[in-house]
C-alpha cells in the first residue's frame, strides 16, 4: 500500500497528514504515539509500545523529581 502525502507547516515546524486507511492498518488513533525509524534506504513508521511510552514517561517524571537524590545516590 502507498500513500502520497504532503509536507505542511504546522506553527514553526512541518507535519504530514496520514490517510485514514494507513493509520487503520497501524492500529492508531489520535493520542498514540509513533515511532519514526530512519535507515538507509527509507524511512519507517510503527505503532510505539504504549507500555514502554507509558514507563518512560513515569520515569522521566520521577526523574524531574528526584533529579538531585538520584544524582548523589548514583555517585
Amino acid at each position: 500500500m502507498i500513500h502520497h502525502v504532503k509536507l505542511r507547516r504546522v506553527g514553526r515546524s512541518l507535519g504530514i497528514v496520514i490517510p485514514k486507511a494507513a493509520l487503520a492498518r497501524l492500529g492508531s488513533v489520535q493520542g498514540d504515539t509513533l515511532t519514526l525509524t530512519v535507515a538507509p534506504d527509507g524511512v519507517g513508521l510503527n505503532l510505539a509500545n504504549r507500555e514502554l511510552v507509558r514507563s518512560m514517561a513515569t520515569f522521566a517524571s520521577l526523574n524531574r523529581r528526584y533529579h538531585t537524590a538520584l544524582r548523589t545516590l548514583g555517585g
